[in-house]
This record gives structure tokens, C-alpha cells and sequence, in this order.
């Protein structure tokens, strides 16, 4: 399904690629490689380069050769940021769950939405007053919240939010459309940290 997809992606593809400088990372080989770090729960980039250097099945899988040198960590990080910028994740999802569909792998009867907490990189200390705050809060009746008067210097678009009992972290919320006979997530995205996020990404 993988290749299929990815075949059917050339042209997204051919608009990544680097008209000069040095050579880049194939936006095929990226993806294949974050899949298998996400299939396997490979904890970093820095132990999927390592896991690639000498696992014949991951270099299979991703397209390098036995003898083809691996990747420099920050090299694969800055491709891979430059390929979340083209959208190529979403796509790949998409294609995805059509070949599902064409399959008849998808039940229209029954849907779940589901939401996770994402933390963000940065710092409950990152949190400063903004210097403009506005006239009027986004809480009942115009009241102030935590996140009209402050803001994070490192990630100006996470919140303080929390999930549970445990302290409130900078975060954003994860979600997911999975159809439930076959447990197949058809839909995803990423929000803004709120108490209504999960609702108005199930309305999406």
C-alpha cells in the first residue's frame, strides 16, 4: 500500500526536490524511514539512523543500498521539517485510506474521534506577558484567560493545557477520525490546545 501510495505522489514530490546546493534526502526515503520510526517506536531520529546503519530490513524497506552510507542526523531533521512543510503526510494518509476504501476496508456506519495531548518543545518558563494583550478575553462574558495575557517566547502557539490530574504543559491536541469496524484512522489532524478542540475537529 506503501508503494503504491508513494507512486501516485511523483508529482507532489518532483516540487521538493532541491534545484541546487548539495544533494537532498528522497522525500520517498523520508517517509518510509518515519513510518518505520513510528511503526516501531524508534525514540529518536539519532536511533533510526543507527537502527538503519545495520538492520538489513529497515534499509530494504526504506531503499538503501547494503552498502549505501546512512544519513547524518541533522540532515535527515532538516529534510524531514522541509517535507512536513509540503503537506507530503497528509497526501500519504489520503492516498492511503482510498486504497482502503477501494478495498471496502471502511465503514461509513460507526466513527470514533479521539484526542491526545501533544507536548510542545518549550517551557512552563518560556511564559511571558504579552506586551499588547487584548481589550476583551476569550473566556464567558469576555473574561481574561491564562492565554490572552501570556504567551510562550519559544512556541507562540502552545498553551499551558492538561489532561488528567497532573500539572498543565505546554501543548497542542492530536486527532483522530478512525472508522471502528476495522479500526482504520481516516483522518487526522493537530489543534491548538483547548477544552472544546476535540469537539470542533470532530465537526471538521
Amino acid at each position: 500500500m506503501t508503494d503504491t501510495a508513494l507512486r501516485e505522489m511523483d508529482s507532489h514530490f518532483a516540487a521538493l526536490y532541491a534545484r541546487g546546493g548539495r544533494p537532498s534526502i528522497a522525500p520517498e526515503r523520508l517517509i518510509r524511514a518515519q513510518l518505520l520510526q513510528v511503526l516501531y517506536s524508534v525514540r529518536s531520529e539519532r536511533q533510526l539512523m543507527e537502527q538503519l546503519d545495520y538492520n538489513l530490513l529497515f534499509r530494504w524497506f526504506v531503499g538503501l543500498e547494503m552498502d549505501e552510507a546512512v544519513w547524518n542526523v541533522t540532515v535527515f531533521t532538516k529534510n524531514r521539517e522541509r517535507l512536513i512543510g509540503g503537506d507530503i503526510a497528509e497526501e500519504l494518509l489520503l492516498r492511503v485510506v482510498e486504497q482502503a476504501r477501494a478495498r471496502q476496508l471502511l465503514s461509513e456506519e460507526h466513527f470514533t474521534v479521539d484526542g491526545t495531548l501533544i507536548q510542545a518543545w518549550a517551557s512552563r518558563r518560556s511564559f511571558k506577558e504579552k506586551s499588547d494583550p487584548p481589550t476583551r478575553g476569550t473566556g464567558a462574558r469576555g473574561r481574561k484567560l491564562l492565554r490572552d495575557t501570556h504567551e510562550s517566547t519559544t512556541d507562540a502557539d502552545a498553551r499551558l493545557y492538561k489532561k488528567g490530574s497532573g500539572a498543565a504543559v505546554p501543548s497542542y491536541l492530536g486527532h483522530v477520525l478512525t472508522e471502528n469496524r476495522n479500526g482504520l484512522i481516516v483522518g487526522a489532524m493537530v489543534t491548538r490546545a483547548a477544552t472544546t478542540a476535540e469537539r470542533e475537529a470532530g465537526w471538521r
